[in-house]
C-alpha cells in the first residue's frame, strides 16, 4: 500500500476518518475479494492525484468487523466518502476510475 493510503482499524476509525479535516474516501475491502483487488490500484492512483485534498483509507472488513457493521457493509468493495464525520457518498462494487473521480470532484465542489 502506498504512503498516501491510510490503513484503518476499528480503533482508529474515529480519529482518522470522522475527525479528519479533509474529506476521506474509505475502501471497505477484504484480501479474498477479487473486485477489491481490481479497485486497489485505482485507489492508489487517486491517492496520488488528490494528495492534500482528500484522505484515502482502506479498512479490512475481516479484521475490523465493528466498523463494517456500523456502516452496514454487506457487499465489498464498498467505497464511502466522509466529510465532516458524515457519509456523503457511497459506491458499491468495482467502479472505473472516472466514476470515482466524479464522486470525489462532486464532494470537493469541482
Amino acid at each position: 500500500m502506498g504512503d498516501k493510503i491510510v490503513t484503518l482499524t476499528d480503533a482508529r476509525f474515529k480519529e482518522e476518518v470522522l475527525e479528519s479535516k479533509l474529506p476521506v474516501l474509505v475502501d471497505f475491502w477484504a484480501p479474498w475479494c477479487g473486485p477489491c483487488r481490481m479497485v486497489a490500484p485505482i485507489i492508489e492512483e487517486l491517492g496520488e492525484e488528490y494528495s492534500g485534498q482528500v484522505k484515502f483509507g482502506k479498512l479490512n472488513v475481516d479484521d475490523n468487523p465493528m466498523t463494517a457493521q456500523t456502516y452496514g457493509i454487506n457487499s465489498i468493495p464498498t467505497l464511502m466518502i466522509f466529510k465532516d464525520g458524515q457519509v456523503v457518498d457511497q459506491l458499491i462494487g468495482a467502479h472505473p476510475k472516472n466514476r470515482l473521480k466524479q464522486a470525489i470532484d462532486k464532494i470537493l465542489g469541482q
